[in-house]
């Protein structure tokens, strides 16, 4: 990505207008449709329902149309998703649902300072091209060679790893112009070896290699706390509503076999749903030592955003490493894990940039300001207002409302039936609006419905969670599919097809995964 075109404002919430060049006449159409209804019927769903809840308390009642309004504008994007996050606050407050020092206080919450300092560090990693340096290494390994699947392969090995420390949209954004470029190569020898015209944007290759980078985005994603924002904003809920902490290392060793299942799937579905036209690609490897080469040596930029990236892993896991050894008790557990506050780690880790110089005598250091200032402040500014939602609906008790009239009315009660019924809402919800968004809504709902049932609210509501970053189908789905399917490379239909065969697929992994989880934990 360009200077002038930064990862957080070019991918992540972007206005009809800013979109319409990248879409079919039909897409065009549906957009436009999908918007415009979403303007008008936001409003109206909202007077409707707060009409409806009329038996309910009056904070109930107000916060129910507002909720309602969030929704309709969320799944639409009639207006930017933030800017109606940050409207449903002011909403909540002149309502008088809540003060607005109670609401607004939210906004300085822990985990919104893990987005920030996560968001710098992988804008550090975008200016000194460490996502180029890593991917072209992986790529010159032996192994990977010339094959096509092995290509896609290890493209979506880079990818999920890269995503499970830096967010899914910022990962999504730095691969893509390298996986571009791997097609337009393909392209090329294409047109060389057969001396027919290949176009990029129809090349199976190019559909399969574009998917793996938001899937593998995606799916990677799940692997650590800090890897989506999905991830951050479901374990605040499930921290500030149950009794239960789930710390970073421990975060990482439940969700790594579903990462792993899901992404085995990924790799064979998706090779097999767009077979590349060629097994192999003859002068790919030449081609890769080339780009690895025109990198050069690292200079002080990388090393010195390596070690920022560095010390704020170390010091995210170490928690959970002592927690290992002492069994999450004692004196030193105690003082680590009150000390070592993930959100303190992440702003101390990137401020490294700001002090580890390039150029001392110029006093150029890793980062400036002005290149922080590029971050996805839209996705910090809807964790706020998504935290305060899901704070508003336990405290007024609309949460445990809702959950009893869901209860009563699907008749779900068992661990299996709630985390079932948890993931496919997730899913279903994410498809059509963002997956932070989905997390809001659901997981705050699906709590008080597990505590009504007697069983432990933990298990469907991390269901929930990860169900939120499996959404596959549509490009408003995830910020990785939109970014991948305004390349031109990702027909439609393709991605709907291959999308819905991985709903499907994530939900049984997710299930089975958590469920398996609650066994080992004992927490049924």
């Amino acid at each position: 990505m360009s200077e002038s075109n930064p990862i957080g404002r070019a991918a992540t919430y972007r206005t009809f207008d800013e979109v319409q060049e990248t879409l079919s006449p039909a897409e065009q159409r549906f957009e436009r449709g999908r918007r415009t209804i979403g303007l008008i019927a936001g409003p109206l769903v909202g007077i409707v329902v707060y009409l409806l809840c009329a038996p309910l308390d009056a904070p109930q009642q107000r916060l129910a149309g507002i909720l309602s309004f969030v929704i309709i504008y969320w799944i639409s994007e009639a207006i930017p998703i933030p800017v109606t996050s940050m409207l449903a606050m002011c909403l909540i407050v002149v309502t008088n649902v809540a003060p607005a020092d109670d609401v607004f206080a939210l906004f300085g919450n822990s985990t919104l300072f893990v987005f920030i300092g996560g968001f710098i560090i992988a804008e550090s990693m975008r200016k000194h091209g460490l996502d180029r340096r890593f991917a072209f290494a992986m790529l010159k390994l032996p192994w990977v060679g010339d094959s096509t699947v092995r290509i896609i392969v290890v493209f979506g090995v880079i990818t999920a790893l890269l995503s499970g420390f830096v967010s899914n949209t910022a990962t999504a954004a730095m691969m893509m112009p390298i996986a571009a470029g791997m097609v337009g190569f393909l392209a090329n020898l294409l047109v060389t070896q057969s001396g027919e015209h290949a176009d990029p944007n129809r090349l199976r290759f190019a559909t399969a290699l574009m998917l793996m980078t938001a899937y593998g985005a995606s799916v990677g994603g799940l692997l650590t706390p800090v890897g989506s924002p999905p991830n951050l904003i479901g374990r605040e809920f499930i921290e500030q509503n149950t009794d239960e902490s789930i710390p970073f290392f421990t975060w990482m060793v439940l969700a790594f076999p579903l990462v792993v299942l899901m992404f085995l799937a990924l790799c064979f579905l998706l090779v097999r749903l767009n077979k590349p036209e060629a097994k192999r690609i003859e002068g790919v490897e030449q081609y890769v030592r080339d780009e690895h080469a025109k990198l050069g040596t690292m200079g002080a930029g990388g090393r010195n955003t390596l070690i920022a990236f560095g010390v704020a892993v170390a010091l995210w896991v170490f928690p959970g490493v002592v927690a290992l050894f002492t069994g999450g008790e004692g004196e030193f557990y105690d003082e680590v894990a009150a000390h070592l506050d993930e959100g303190a780690v992440a702003i101390i880790a990137a401020s490294l940039l700001f002090v580890l110089p390039i150029d001392w005598s110029r006093r150029k250091f890793t980062i400036t300001w002005n290149d922080a200032a590029r971050i996805d402040w839209g996705t910090i500014l809807l964790f706020g207002s998504g935290i305060a939602l899901g704070g508003l609906l336990g405290s007024t008790g609309l949460a445990k409302t809702m959950g009893d009239e869901i209860s009563d009315l699907l008749g779900v009660s068992s661990l299996l039936g709630l985390t079932i019924l948890a993931t496919v809402i997730a899913v279903v919800i994410s498809e059509t609006t963002s997956n932070t968004a989905s997390v809001g809504v659901v997981v705050p709902i699906i709590i008080p419905l597990a505590d009504a049932a007697g069983v432990n609210p933990v298990i469907p509501a991390l269901a929930a969670v990860f169900g939120a970053s499996f959404g596959f189908m549509l490009p408003v789905s995830t910020p990785p599919n939109a970014i991948v399917y305004g390349t031109g490379m990702v027909p439609i239909t393709k991605m709907v097809r291959s999308g819905i065969v991985f709903d499907l697929v994530g939900i049984v992994i997710i299930v089975a995964g958590v469920m398996g989880m609650a066994t080992l934990l004992d927490l049924g």
